[in-house]
């Protein structure tokens, strides 16, 4: 009678029949093979285990990778977006400083009418006495 036997007829049994059949085969006394049978059983769990650990490995490293992708992909999106703002601030502070400017031109081209009006009334004023002053003498 091999373990798994054994351990079927303990959970068939009564909790009587368990200890009896727990006195009638003592684990010392397990048969060689069933012996092997468990560590060629435990030897496949572990290189389970370990391929598990392998797989699992393997995944981090894609989640990884997955995850940098999208990183770098919504870094370039941020980029992208904050250059696209950059360029309408830039593009209205330029239609703003074009609009000053022009302002600006045109405020100077006022104020030198004016002073060349003057220029030429004071000028004219003064070749006026010049002559008056030159007739006269």
């Amino acid at each position: 009678m091999d373990l798994n036997a054994c351990h079927n007829l303990k959970l068939k049994g009564s909790k009587n029949s368990q200890k009896t059949l727990a006195k009638e085969i003592p684990a010392s006394t397990a048969a060689p093979g069933t012996v092997e049978k468990i560590i060629k059983a435990l030897s496949g769990l572990e290189s389970d285990i370990d391929s598990l650990n392998e797989n699992l490995a393997d995944m981090k490293k894609q989640l990884n990778q997955k995850a940098q992708k999208e990183i770098d992909k919504l870094r370039e999106q941020v980029i992208q977006m904050a250059t696209k703002e950059a360029e309408v601030i830039i593009s209205e502070a330029t239609e703003k400083a074009k609009s000053e400017s022009q302002r600006i031109l045109t405020s100077g081209d006022v104020n030198l009418k004016d002073v060349q009006n003057k220029i030429d009334t004071k000028f004219n004023e003064a070749v006026d006495h010049v002559v008056s002053t030159v007739l006269k003498a």
